[in-house]
């Protein structure tokens, strides 16, 4: 999962794209990327690391130019090279750069097309890059020396009938604009907005509506699946659909755990749909357990809260938080490799023990995929006291990977996979454990909007919406996902610094220079 922004603006862009980043910051926390255009060149920033990280004041100084977009990551396959963070670019036709929140699951022979019959390098496994070369090579065919709205959405028509996954677009072409555009399905989320200045309308484009709104914008509109929109360097803004038959079947899992609650995407109010989910597990609970002896609902935060909260007023139950958490550990589920996750839960959670002692505690977590968090966390919870732990999941039971965009793992690590609710109730050391039912998710993040006809639940139904994912397909992805394959460390060194200056977090400056002067 990714965080993308593009902002058109009267003055310099750079801080306003970095305070965007720093709000998508929990959509990614690998690498972070901000490029920007001043007079038809491109200036831009990438590496490993958060926000915070990788923008330093000198390089802040170098991003100049009143458009521009950016981009924060974490890898689906495991890679974390900074080769493969993005912002990506190519020079022809134009100067073209993008990023991109999503997968395709035809990039491999998207990939052996653009080679053999449109003479274009791939140089990293970056799907991103699969996707800017067609965007490139669909926008050369228009011909044009100066390219028109209608041309460039010409090129995304092309891209559409290429590409199959789930994906959420931005790009910007040298000295012209700044375009976004999503899948035919609507997988993956982007919305636009606006702000009003004295000089006229500056408009943005992000994943999520919170990052519009933290910074001063009117949330618009989400962009539509299939939709493409192009805003000029001068601030004109162009709509059309460009998918031949779109339908809006957004990833479910983007209100179970992605998105901030405080985010609306397609409509609909992430916080209420939480608020739904716990409303309609604490029934289950109720049906399924009537005499439960539960003493407290706690919460695992961050994601879990809204959702405990609403179960532990329907159940009657007091709520209280168990676990302080300490703000400078990433989120677990997006860390590649199974050492890490498993170091990472303790540093990263520490339990009030009061909360526990003595008590049956009814545990709450947005979701459980390879259940190493929750037996982690069950164990804690026994450390300080607790008589009984019991488990319940706001989402139902992840059982298949996801190959439009989230890394989830390969099947044989989730923990779902195969197994009944009592073995992993067992597995993870629950007291008890009880799971969302899909209906109910479902249920929950229909919301207010009617357009939505369906959602993504692959990873709960193992029904993948684009039709065009084969066993094959999922052999190939178990083997680029399972743990060994990330713990493996990658042999190719890519040098993209003009310069050997150190970074504070003691890595080489993987400043890239477009243009020297930013070096």
């Amino acid at each position: 999962m990714c965080g993308i922004a593009g902002v058109v603006s009267f003055t310099n862009v750079n801080q306003t794209l970095y305070d965007a980043l720093t709000v998508l910051q929990h959509r990614g926390q690998d690498a972070a990327g901000i490029v920007t255009s001043h007079n038809g060149r491109f200036h831009l920033r990438k590496n490993n690391g958060l926000v915070r990280d990788v923008f330093r004041t000198r390089h802040m100084h170098r991003l100049i130019g009143k458009m521009g977009i950016g981009h924060v990551r974490y890898p689906t396959a495991g890679s974390s090279s900074s080769a493969e963070a993005q912002p990506f670019y190519v020079n022809s036709p134009y100067g073209i750069t993008l990023a991109h929140n999503g997968n395709l699951t035809n990039s491999k022979e998207i990939g052996q097309k653009l080679y053999e019959t449109d003479l274009r390098h791939i140089n990293t496994t970056s799907d991103s890059e699969v996707l800017l070369n067609v965007f490139a090579h669909e926008l050369q065919k228009q011909g044009k020396q100066t390219p028109t709205a209608e041309d460039i959405f010409e090129a995304v028509k092309g891209v559409h009938k290429r590409c199959r996954g789930g994906y959420a677009v931005v790009a910007m072409i040298a000295g012209q604009g700044v375009l976004g555009f999503r899948d035919p399905n609507g997988i993956r989320p982007a919305v636009f907005g606006k702000r009003e200045t004295p000089e006229g309308v500056e408009y943005m484009i992000a994943s999520e509506s919170v990052a519009l709104s933290s910074l001063g914008f009117t949330v618009e509109r989400d962009i539509a699946p299939g939709e493409a929109i192009f805003i000029t360097e001068d601030g004109q803004l162009h709509t059309m659909q460009c998918a031949e038959n779109p339908t809006l079947r957004p990833c479910i899992f983007e209100y179970v755990y992605f998105a901030r609650p405080d985010s609306v995407m397609d409509g609909n109010s992430v916080y209420k749909t939480r608020l739904k989910m716990g409303e309609l597990l604490a029934e289950k609970i109720k049906r399924e357990w009537p005499d439960h002896d539960i003493d407290v609902v706690i919460p695992i935060p961050d994601t879990s809260r809204t959702s405990a909260l609403q179960l532990a007023n329907r159940l009657g139950v007091k709520y209280r938080e168990g676990f302080m958490k300490n703000r400078y550990i990433g989120r677990t589920f997006i860390m590649p490799g199974q050492n890490q996750r498993k170091k990472s839960v303790r540093q990263k959670l520490n339990p009030v023990e009061i909360e526990f002692a003595g008590k049956n505690v009814l545990l709450v977590d947005d979701s459980i995929v390879r259940g190493t968090t929750s037996r982690q966390i069950i164990e804690m919870a026994r450390e300080v006291g607790a008589n009984k732990v019991y488990m319940a999941s706001a989402a139902p039971e992840v059982c298949y990977p996801n190959v439009y965009g989230i890394d989830m793992p390969s099947a044989s690590e989730l923990i779902a996979h195969g197994r009944t609710v009592e073995e992993i109730s067992e597995l993870i050391g629950a007291d008890g454990l009880i799971y969302q039912d899909l209906d109910d998710l479902i249920e929950a993040s229909k919301g207010v909007n009617e357009n939505i006809q369906g959602f993504d639940c692959a990873v709960f139904n193992g029904e993948y919406i684009t039709g065009d994912v084969t066993p094959e397909y999922l052999a190939a992805l178990e083997q680029a996902r399972n743990d060994a394959a990330k713990n493996k460390k990658s042999n190719i060194v890519v040098d993209v610094s003009d310069e050997n200056e150190e970074d504070a977090n003691g890595s080489d400056d993987a400043t890239v220079g477009i243009h020297n002067e930013i070096n």
